[in-house]
């Protein structure tokens, strides 16, 4: 840990909860955090040999929260000689502020020294019009403040790049950790809380749906409710779902749990993210046992709310209305899917979505009537089709997508793995998607690449090194492997 230096006080960001969410006492202080640390130790799985790239953890009193933040902190012990920059990222609680705000000051200081700001990483974003130096908003926050002593003890030496997040669109907070984001030596820290004063019961519903999006990478799941930090933590999950990092849970409690009454709770809980690698794989083989799980379960539902939504449309009795709530959680969980219509065994229509966004069974019902009306390429789905063909639908749903690294086309070329990835494929704001299925109709590498260029309205021979590509596998149901008392098209 550095002691104290001679920096002018003026640039000195001095502790401003010491005393209250942490001891003020400097071997109080150090001896605190080593129970949270050996506390964790003992109660959760044990840190794998290598550091996340990036954490959440909250930021309450340790007497709250310090075992869940120790649950992930103590992950980051394979680096302590590994990491030497953490940008940190917390909701303002003082002073608002729009986008993100950075110090004025060089040093943050706590009772176990000071921590000095990568002054070069401050320069490289302080141009992005979303960042800006507003000192008023760091004085009295704590939402940084309170990891600072546990990265110190686990860390050793590290510089800070701290920010207060106000109002900014994830979008922006990803660009900045994007900009930020740099190799094994960058430590991305996202602070926050979750759920604020409800029941306990409530709470603990509610922070579950919490813990299941951010595992899924989905920000599109999170709202105001379910974490204060939730801005940071949409742009993190969206930098996450492009780069194919993992997210694990470390732990969820909440105050009920450690020192407070069950009235009126705060919840709190740790994530790690992981690179790729291994785990990958391994979170692709869970996100396809998973889904087969539930088409299993409820592939004849989804294909049935499809066709009932295109029904609906063609008889003109106004949108389909569908209540969530009556149907299995599962269905309820954010997801993306394509649905394909095929008549006399030829492509009909095919509308779809490539990131998690809204409930599975929503985004099955909205894209089943694209795939019938909206689609360009055919003409709009006629009732007599349905009576007299054989239209056939099959819905297809989306793993999380992993960004690809390649140093020129044939490098692409010899990643891709046919009839296993679906790809997406983007230069600029053009853009163009293939379905795994396309490697039944083009099952050589070079003519399916050919193919989605032209998709993404791209010449065959185009190549350049801005282009961008990212894998993802499906899972599907078939309307022909429904049972014959349960046909596609039922209508009332």
């Amino acid at each position: 840990m550095a002691a104290p230096s001679s920096t002018s006080s003026q640039l000195i960001r001095p502790p401003a909860v010491a005393g209250m969410f942490y001891p003020s006492n400097p071997k109080e202080l150090e001896a605190s955090i080593q129970y949270y640390l050996s506390e964790a130790a003992a109660k959760f799985e044990p840190a794998s040999e290598t550091a996340p790239k990036a954490i959440i953890a909250p930021h309450a009193g340790y007497v709250y929260s310090g075992l869940t933040a120790a649950a992930v902190y103590n992950r980051l012990a394979p680096a302590r000689d590994i990491i030497k920059r953490v940008v940190i990222l917390g909701p303002c609680h003082r002073v608002a502020v729009n986008g993100l705000a950075l110090p004025s000051t060089e040093v943050f200081a706590t009772p176990l020294g000071e921590v000095p700001l990568d002054m070069d990483a401050v320069a490289s974003i302080i141009a992005l019009p979303q960042v800006e130096i507003f000192n008023d908003t760091h004085i009295e926050d704590h939402s940084l403040e309170v990891h600072l002593p546990f990265l110190q003890k686990v860390l050793g030496e590290f510089s800070i790049v701290p920010m207060i997040v106000g109002q900014a669109s994830p979008e922006q907070v990803a660009e900045v950790l994007e900009t930020l984001w740099g190799g094994p030596e960058t430590l991305i820290l996202i602070s926050s809380d979750l759920s604020h004063y409800l029941a306990y019961d409530r709470a603990k519903a509610l922070d579950e749906q919490t813990r299941q999006a951010i595992e899924r990478l989905d920000a599109g799941a999170l709202n105001s409710e379910q974490a204060c930090g939730r801005h940071s933590i949409k742009g993190l999950l969206q930098v996450a779902q492009k780069k194919g990092l993992t997210a694990k849970t470390a732990d969820v409690r909440n105050s009920g749990d450690t020192a407070g009454t069950k009235d009126r709770v705060v919840g709190y809980g740790s994530w790690y993210f992981e690179e790729s690698g291994t785990d990958n794989v391994t979170a692709k083989d869970d996100f396809g046992a998973a889904t087969r799980d539930l088409l299993a379960a409820h592939g004849q539902t989804l294909l049935h709310v499809a066709a009932t939504a295109i029904l609906t449309h063609l008889n003109k009795t106004g949108p389909m209305k569908l209540s969530l709530k009556e149907f299995a959680e599962p269905l309820q969980d954010h997801g993306a899917c394509f649905v394909t219509l095929n008549k006399d065994d030829q492509l009909r229509g095919c509308i779809g979505s490539i990131q998690a966004w809204r409930p599975l069974l929503t985004d099955v019902a909205e894209n089943a009537c694209k795939a019938a009306f909206q689609d360009r390429r055919f003409k709009k789905l006629s009732k007599a089709e349905i009576e007299n063909s054989d239209i056939t639908m099959s819905i297809s749903v989306l793993s999380p997508q992993t960004q690809m690294s390649f140093t020129d086309e044939a490098d692409f070329l010899s990643q891709l793995q046919p009839g296993i990835d679906g790809i997406v494929l983007q230069e600029g704001q053009q853009r163009g998607v293939f379905l795994p299925v396309v490697w039944e109709q083009l099952p050589e590498p070079e003519k399916f690449l050919s193919h989605l260029k032209r998709k993404a309205g791209l010449k065959e021979d185009y190549w350049s090194e801005t282009m961008q590509a990212w894998r993802y596998v499906t899972e599907g149901i078939y309307s022909t492997d429904l049972p014959p008392d349960a046909p596609l098209w039922q209508q009332d």
